[in-house]
């Protein structure tokens, strides 16, 4: 009898086993999420809760208390490259994200840990730095939390941190022009295959940040002589005359562009040049009448 009823205990266990393999959906679904910036990327890793109905802040997310920001795993961010957080630098690598929500003030802490799944696991010695924003109340609410990089310029974008209708943004910056004016220098001035310099990246970088516009000319120039069928090379240094006040110099360059798109059956460029030379070309408006 006994080896009847041990035989059956394991028929059961085995058959509750089975049962116990039942893949669902994850409740709150982990996302990862990796943005190109500045001249590496972040990656974001973190898990999205659900409104179902729950009152979010002030009760599932408490105000006061440190929250992992998201659910289930703790949400960590990777750096490729040194960004600027709060005015501190932070070196590339992967720090956790916790923050400290309140009604009209919130706390975003970069540490360096990476297991923070309850408050209980935080610890402070641990911060590389803290920022506080200002929350934003929107009419839309968002059922699932939701975290996503937006307004991503070359030197700077935000994450943004949306649940029910509280909207948090975390600014982040990093330096490139330093790194990459060091680039241009190097590989502009330094020796090497005049053939192979990187004129056109350099001047119209110089062209788009401000820089001397003259020596973006000298360099889109060369440029086009590298080479001569590059309509969108013609293009840009069309836009860096006319930014010169060369309006002469401009048309013509976007003529010649045109022409080099036409003939590569660009339509996309030849309309960028008609853009511009509509524009080298349309009559100054008149001046307001004098006052007095």
């Amino acid at each position: 009898m006994r080896k009847i009823i041990n035989v059956l205990a394991i028929t059961l266990i085995t058959a509750y086993a089975g049962h116990a393999q039942l893949k669902t959906p994850a409740p709150s679904p982990t996302q990862n999420i990796k943005q190109d910036f500045g001249l590496a990327n972040i990656e974001l890793s973190y898990s999205r809760p659900v409104m179902k109905g729950r009152k979010i802040m002030g009760d599932l997310v408490p105000y006061g208390k440190v929250w992992r920001t998201g659910a289930n795993q703790a949400t960590t961010l990777t750096f490729g490259d040194e960004v600027i957080i709060g005015g501190t630098k932070v070196p590339a690598g992967k720090y956790g994200l916790v923050s400290i929500p309140e009604a009209g003030s919130w706390t975003f802490i970069i540490t360096k840990q990476l297991d923070i799944t309850s408050p209980a696991a935080y610890k402070q010695e641990n911060d590389v730095v803290r920022v506080k924003v200002k929350p934003v109340l929107v009419s839309t609410a968002a059922e699932s939390f939701t975290m996503q990089f937006v307004n991503v310029k070359s030197s700077s974008c935000e994450l943004q941190l949306q649940w029910d209708k509280t909207v948090v943004k975390l600014p982040i910056k990093t330096d490139v022009d330093t790194r990459i004016m060091a680039q241009i220098d190097e590989q502009i001035n330094g020796s090497g295959d005049e053939a192979k310099k990187p004129y056109f990246n350099a001047a119209l970088y110089y062209l788009e940040n401000g820089k001397d516009l003259n020596k973006a000319l000298e360099w889109f120039t060369k440029a086009a002589d590298q080479n001569p069928k590059a309509f969108w090379v013609l293009h840009q240094k069309a836009n860096c005359e006319a930014k010169l006040g060369k309006k002469t110099d401009a048309i013509a360059s976007a003529k010649k562009s045109i022409e080099l798109a036409t003939e590569a059956k660009n339509d996309d460029y030849v309309a960028l040049n008609k853009k511009l030379i509509a524009k080298l070309t349309a009559p100054a408006p008149p001046k307001a009448p004098a006052k007095g």
